[in-house]
């Protein structure tokens, strides 16, 4: 009986350390939100119209050409990335809130499933969009690509400040990832 009594004592006088990080993953949640949204507003108004030569072969005429981020799949996942984190990243904020910081055990390993799924997206979606940006900031000789980003500038500012805003993300999640992982870790030791 007073080994019951003495670990129900300890058992009332340990700390709780996960609640403590439930603030710490709140607010990285609503970052992750603002990322993703910033992200998503900066890469759909990415738009710009110029003038360049529509004929390539003597005599050239010249004409009106849009730049918009629908013309690549790349940042057409990149936007479907972005849309999917910031759906997410506004439900489970939300449910943090709900909740009053108590998360039970499978709660917390069901965020870390879902914040390294969104994590692996992000990652993957960022990749592609740099690719294309990349190609579009410096043309590839080889294959007779001209960079487009000396004549669409604005354009070309938009897509890398969303493929920027894409890495903040990913970089977000896993750290939602790794504070679960932690979380989850100090509650079953």
């Amino acid at each position: 009986m007073a080994s019951t009594v003495k670990d129900s004592e300890q058992a009332a006088l340990a700390p709780s350390p996960p609640a403590k990080l439930r603030p710490a993953e709140l607010v990285l949640r609503l970052l992750l939100f603002a990322a993703s949204l910033s992200g998503l507003v900066v890469l759909v108004t990415g738009k710009q119209t110029a003038i360049v030569p529509v004929v390539l072969t003597p005599p050239f005429r010249f004409g009106p050409v849009a730049a918009e981020f629908t013309n690549s799949p790349a940042l057409i996942y990149l936007l479907v990335a972005l849309c999917m984190t910031c759906l997410y990243s506004f439900l489970t904020a939300a449910s943090s809130v709900k909740s009053g910081g108590s998360s039970c055990a499978k709660k917390i390993f069901v965020h870390i499933l879902l914040d390294v799924y969104h994590a692996a997206v992000m990652a993957s979606a960022t990749g592609a969009a740099a690719a294309v940006a990349w190609v579009g900031l410096k043309g590839n000789e080889h294959t007779r690509w001209n960079k487009i980003c000396n004549v669409y500038d604005k354009f070309c500012r938009h897509i890398g400040t969303a493929t920027a805003l894409g890495l903040v993300a990913s970089i977000l999640l896993l750290l939602l990832a790794g504070l679960n992982a932690y979380s989850l870790y100090r509650r079953r030791r």
